[in-house]
């Protein structure tokens, strides 16, 4: 057993403690990985306000990386001292989902509670998303890791962890699009951001940012929108079609706002898809006038953690990230220490922020 310092939350809505805990050795497939970063993620938000419930104490985190400390029983292909990115993707290998290619959803279900983590006095800690990687240290699945360059910032590679793959991966996985192709990216923070790359490295015609804020729609513009519109508009979705000269072949909704859903539709052209990525609180309700999509062959298409499969689609990133054409570096809004992590959330609150980082290294 290890002692480790992690920020733990103990109520919902609080500040986060940042505290000793234990983290024990990985047992049978799992592997220990020191990290040197880990971004925040709205999802780390919403679970420590309590929009998705869950059991406390817990500590969130999912978007992190470092290097291998620790290997359990049975894990092949992975040595200490490699440098990877812990995901919240972890695959058991043999449901149905997994065997059809599509782990993120995969069906083994893992119980987080009674996991790596302990309080001091043995309590029980939660790992939050199968990660709880706002931590010096994690032990996960060894699905749940995939090995990057020596060479790679710790902090770029962080990224790849969600907001990069939920993107971008959206768009090339979720979507499907095809070169030619119009897109609109509803949202232009962290995840809109990256959907805007993917449609640019997939060679969309034209895409359309929708945002709040004309400094995000011009932030937009460097990552590849070719337009943006004030989703502040009366109808936003007419300035969208008049940039393309048409609806949209896809929708991407990176914001989890039922308001964002129920406007989606609208930005389609015939036979096109909403991706509904953003991920509202439970409870949530929108709606849709069915007969407009069914007239229409028009789809609305889950995506979660872009659909990828991280052994394939986050060395393709790399590459792509190596050749100069996925923005990493550009996404890091401010790098803070742990200590900070509280100050960190606020500032990604404010939505100001693309990524902020937590270095713990």
């Amino acid at each position: 057993m290890t002692t480790i310092k992690a920020a733990v939350c103990h109520s919902f809505g609080a500040p986060l403690s940042v505290e000793d805990v234990h983290l024990r050795s990985p047992e049978m497939s799992e592997v220990e990985v020191d990290l040197h970063a880990v971004a925040i993620c709205h999802s780390d938000i919403t679970f420590a306000e309590g929009g998705w419930g869950g059991a406390l104490p817990a500590v969130y985190g999912h978007e992190a990386a470092g290097h291998i400390s620790g290997l359990g029983e049975g894990v092949t292909g992975l040595s200490v001292g490699d440098p990877v990115v812990v995901t919240l993707i972890r695959a058991c290998g043999q449901c149905p989902s997994c065997g059809a290619g599509r782990p993120t959803g995969c069906e083994t279900p893992y119980d987080d509670v009674h996991g790596p983590l302990t309080m001091p006095d043995g309590g029980p800690l939660k790992q939050a998303m199968a990660c709880g990687a706002f931590a010096e240290r994690v032990v996960v699945h060894h699905s749940q890791v995939a090995k990057v360059p020596g060479d790679m910032a710790m902090d770029a590679a962080s990224l790849l962890a969600c907001g990069v793959i939920t993107g971008v991966g959206a768009v090339v996985n979720g979507a499907g699009l095809r070169a030619g192709q119009d897109v609109v990216v509803i949202g232009a923070g962290g995840v809109g951001l990256n959907a805007i790359q993917g449609a640019r490295i997939a060679g969309a015609r034209r895409i359309v940012a929708v945002d709040m804020s004309e400094e995000k729609l011009a932030i937009a513009r460097q990552f590849g929108a070719t337009d943006g519109v004030l989703a502040s508009d009366e109808k936003p979705w007419r300035a969208a079609k008049a940039a393309m000269g048409r609806g949209a072949d896809a929708v991407l909704v990176t914001v989890g706002a039922e308001k964002v859903y129920d406007q989606a539709p609208r930005y389609m052209a015939s036979g096109g898809k909403v991706i509904m990525v953003g991920m509202p609180h439970v409870g949530a309700v929108s709606h849709f006038e069915i007969l407009n999509l069914a007239d229409a062959s028009q789809s609305l298409v889950g995506s979660k953690m872009g659909n990828v499969v991280i052994k394939r689609d986050i060395p393709w990133m790399v590459d792509m990230y190596g050749q100069g054409r996925l923005m990493l570096d550009e996404l890091i809004s401010n790098r803070w220490s742990l200590e900070q992590i509280n100050e960190a959330i606020a500032d990604t609150k404010t939505g100001s922020a693309r990524r902020n980082v937590i270095m713990l290294k």
